[in-house]
């Protein structure tokens, strides 16, 4: 009979399976590539809404069909994902997102406002669609290199960002054409990820209905035998069997309090960082007189403030736990939104924005690890928190435009401290819960 190895514990580092390794590249590849399509194409927003004569507000609502479409799929993503896996989902994916980019350039391409809708519709939905798969996954390498590396998928995004931000800026300035930038961008888009997908996909495979009995049994009997459980005349041994996601649990999650409380803590994160997206620079614009360009660089503040906490601060997660550096991360963010708020110039405000970026870091990557303890459960909990976080985008852009018509872009951003505080409170949620995540057969000792 063989002893399996325990498991090293949490955070030291030790030989890394070079599937995991491979799997973690390649996803880290992922993440920057969707960071980098979107913001490539957000960057070209000014020669699309001249191309097609619109005014702010009707693009505006242009461009809530893509949260529209992200709401509208992310609540049957994690049902996907346990029905047909995370291979197929991401396939599935990568054929809307080319889609959508293509619909992106003709709409302006050929003065269609139509068409241009269809396309950012079709692009949020594609992102929600292959969102939960990827975090399901991350989640997946985290727990088998036994340390926290998540926030570093979501630094992918960030730096991916900022680059497609320069490529659009490069692409505009050299007068490309929309419908080139975007047919280009789709093609390159969909040949990196079929080819990232097979080796990406640990976790979130096909259900195998023998398997995904034997660890429904034997987590049911763990709790009277920790770690070793009779099943039909053999032993389970709680590690090596390939976790199966379960279908029916989709619908299950959203009644689940733990589930929901992640799913609130998600919400502040995606208030407090889309807000930033689409005010901050120009907050700083209307709130201190300042140029556009101003406005960008303190809206590249944010963004590179994040980015180095996501970077560097994994560390902190591994020593103090999930809860506490969510609280203190709330508090951060909450003290530097204030001092943003209510700043009287812009060197104070900036130092506002370095700590409104460092405190919202790490909240996401939180709560997604926190949703995906449970492997069987991940995909489910995944889709239900990330609806929190669709939620959040579509109500949070009219709403705050509403407010800033009252009272400034820069005061109306105080607005969202109440869910910084919501999150402090909330924190308890996201405290680790090991679950068992797998199982080996082994012939039953006499």
């Amino acid at each position: 009979m063989s002893i399996p190895r325990p498991r090293p514990p949490r955070g030291e580092r030790g030989p890394v399976d070079p599937v995991v390794a491979r799997a973690r590249r390649l996803l880290l590849g992922l993440f920057m590539l969707t960071g980098l399509m979107f913001s490539s194409w957000l960057a070209r927003i000014p020669a699309v809404r001249t191309a097609l004569g619109m005014s702010e507000a009707e693009l505006g609502g242009i461009l809530i069909a893509g949260s529209v479409g992200s709401l509208a799929t992310v609540s049957l993503a994690g049902w996907m994902v346990a029905r047909l896996g995370g291979r197929t989902v991401l396939y599935l994916s990568t054929a809307a997102f080319s889609a959508a980019y293509v619909l992106i350039g003709l709409g302006p391409t050929f003065g269609s406002v139509p068409v241009l809708a269809v396309g950012i519709f079709l692009s949020g939905a594609a992102f929600a669609l292959g969102n939960v798969p990827l975090n399901v996954e991350t989640a997946a390498v985290e727990r088998r290199l036994g340390r926290t590396v998540l926030p570093q998928f979501h630094a992918a995004f960030s730096i991916g960002s900022v680059v497609g931000s320069g490529i659009g800026a490069l692409a505009a300035h050299a007068q490309v054409p929309l419908l080139v930038q975007f047919v280009i961008t789709a093609v390159v888009g969909a040949a990196w990820r079929i080819a990232s997908v097979p080796g990406a996909v640990l976790d979130s495979l096909p259900p195998d209905p023998e398997q995904r009995a034997l660890v429904r049994a034997a987590r049911l009997e763990t709790a009277t035998a920790p770690g070793r459980a009779g099943v039909l005349g053999r032993t389970v041994r709680l590690r090596g069997v390939r976790p199966t996601a379960r279908p029916g649990s989709a619908l299950h999650a959203w009644r689940e309090p733990r589930t929901l409380l992640i799913g609130v803590v998600i919400m502040s994160a995606a208030l407090s960082e889309g807000s930033a997206n689409d005010w901050l620079a120009l907050a700083v614009v209307d709130g201190f007189e300042q140029t556009e360009a101003v406005g960008a660089a303190m809206f590249g503040v944010f963004v590179g403030a994040m980015t180095a906490v996501r970077l560097l601060g994994t560390a902190l997660i591994d020593r103090y736990g999930r809860v506490l550096v969510l609280r203190c991360s709330g508090v951060v963010s909450l003290l530097g939104l204030v001092l943003f708020g209510f700043a009287p110039n812009l060197p104070l405000a900036a130092l506002g924005i370095i700590a409104w970026g460092f405190g919202a870091a790490l909240t996401v990557p939180i709560g997604i690890a926190a949703a995906s303890d449970d492997p069987l459960q991940a995909a489910a909990r995944v889709s239900v928190v990330s609806s929190f976080s669709s939620t959040a985008s579509l109500a949070a852009p009219p709403l705050l435009g509403l407010a800033a018509e009252a009272m400034g872009a820069r005061h109306a951003l105080l607005l969202i401290t109440v869910s910084m505080v919501t999150s402090v409170l909330l924190a308890r949620a996201v405290g680790r819960q090991e679950q068992p995540t797998a199982a080996t057969l082994e012939p039953a000792t006499p």
